[in-house]
């Protein structure tokens, strides 16, 4: 869903309705899928995932206009498959009942914390990785022992066709299902009273789907975006650091959640990051309109919000400066936008205003770690932030004194890649998290459960109060 919410539409759209209700009611049947049931539903769902990959790499192309294969093997087959296999070996673990210490007044009954399925689980995925962000978060619902409804991106139609054949010919309707349609469908998907929902998109969007939830009481994940700035230390392998800030801003070309969404530079250095940047573009992207490596961008009206981004920036007194020899628009009518970098950025510029979502990258020149400090939380807290340098004092300090929703050190976005680590959004770049076991507890109640013993000492706290429950209360005071 990637539009702005309107009006709930009529109650009912192609079986959606009548998928919740299966859902609901098989959940009402088996509140508590076993850890070979979840297996087996995470084992289909990685056969699944392995047999449509190559159908799934040609959909995802043909949806952009152009994608390597190769981004939508790394970032979508192999991410979700990653997942499931991460999930499998340690689901058991996950799902145990755990002790939990008691107070010495309530023993010697004892306290335990139970992993139950939350229900119906519903996920609205986004068009720029289309598979990846529908499944991952499904693979943690169902670990957790859910049903699931997904309602992917309508900007990717082929990928959410093949998504929804794909899961009607592996699973039942009330276990996974997926939900195709535009706007009006997405806005009735996340009105329905779900148990929990996912929400993947834009700051925009997310503050609607987190209006439509409340209204069902329905807890949300929200994974958002925003400007995540890459902060080049005074001490940096200015080499080194291009190398993998283009390798994170070019990927997808751009169209990344978690790329970075300007970058922050010592002033002096400018120059030598703006030359290490053509040179690294150079070698990475040889060519841009026929380079089977370079992803065009999504549609039409994207491409065009970028431009206008750029022609905003130019006429407010930016230096836009293309970072291959074929330019920016050298590679007309593919969709494909050349990268380039913006300097002389200024707040008052639409591109340091809103999220990019393409390959371009404006320079803040900075005088010290301090200032881009200062500036950092005068912002909306980042979806993401990088550090490039040798400098722990200064690193530790960018750590100890921002905000954000995750940290990679001297490289870009590979945190969200890390299956031990939490993934989420803080402030404005959302809430909530998932990804491997946080992913489990996401879409799981953990259920407090005290255990009373024969022998409790409570029945002297009980009326008629008087002499005893004095001596009690006194002995509590003590012991607590």
């Amino acid at each position: 869903m990637n539009a702005i919410l309107k009006k709930a539409p009529p109650p009912s759209f192609d079986g959606m309705h009548e998928a919740f209700a299966r859902q609901q009611a098989a959940f009402a049947a088996d509140m508590n899928p076993s850890h070979a049931v979840r297996l087996e539903r995470l084992d289909r769902l990685l056969a699944m995932t392995e047999r449509i990959a190559p159908a799934l790499e040609a959909a995802v192309s043909a949806d952009f206009g152009h994608r390597s294969g190769h981004v939508t093997r790394l970032a979508d087959v192999m991410m979700v498959t990653a997942a499931i296999k991460h999930a499998r070996r340690r689901l058991k673990s996950w799902m145990k009942v755990r002790r939990a210490p008691t107070a010495l007044a309530f023993r010697p009954g004892s306290n335990r914390i139970a992993p139950q399925p939350l229900g119906v689980v519903g996920v609205v995925s986004p068009w720029n990785y289309p598979y990846q962000l529908a499944m991952g978060p499904a693979v943690a619902a169902i670990a957790a022992g859910n049903r699931v409804m997904i309602k992917p991106s309508e900007l990717t139609p082929r990928v959410a066709g093949l998504m929804r054949q794909a899961v009607a010919e592996s699973f039942a309707t009330e276990e996974l299902t997926v939900i195709t349609g535009g706007t009006e469908v997405g806005t009735a998907f996340v009105s329905m009273p779900f148990d929990h929902l996912l929400f993947t998109g834009s700051t925009a969007v997310g503050r609607q789907v987190a209006l439509a939830a409340a209204a069902n009481l329905t807890p949300v994940t929200l994974e958002l975006g925003g400007k995540s700035p890459a902060i080049l230390g005074p001490q940096v392998d200015m080499a080194q650091a291009a190398s993998r800030l283009v390798m994170g801003k070019l990927f997808n070309a751009g169209q990344t959640c978690i790329a970075p969404d300007y970058v922050a530079v010592q002033r002096q250095a400018v120059d030598a990051f703006v030359q290490a940047m053509r040179r690294e573009v150079e070698r990475q992207y040889p060519a841009i309109a026929a380079n089977p490596d370079y992803t065009a961008i999504v549609s039409e009206r994207h491409l065009a919000r970028l431009r206008v981004l750029l022609d905003d920036a130019r006429k407010l007194g930016a230096l836009i400066v293309p970072l291959h020899p074929e330019g920016i628009d050298a590679a007309g009518g593919t969709r494909k936008l050349g990268p380039a970098l913006v300097l002389n950025a200024t707040d008052g510029m639409k591109i340091m205003q809103e999220e990019i979502f393409g390959p371009l990258l404006p320079v803040m020149a900075y005088d010290t770690v301090d200032d881009v400090i200062s500036y950092v939380n005068r912002h909306d807290r980042p979806l993401a932030l990088y550090w490039f340098g040798t400098c722990s004092g200064d690193r530790d300090k960018v750590l100890a004194r921002t905000i954000s929703g995750g940290v990679t050190i001297n490289d870009c976005m590979w945190h969200f890649g890390q299956e031990e680590l939490p993934f989420g959004g803080v402030g404005a770049s959302g809430m909530g998290a998932y990804h491997g076991e946080y992913g489990f507890r996401t879409f799981s109640k953990h259920k407090p459960v005290f255990h009373q013993s024969a022998l409790s000492g409570t029945r002297l706290l009980q009326p008629p109060y008087g002499r005893t429950f004095d001596i009690m209360s006194k002995v509590l005071r003590i012991i607590t």
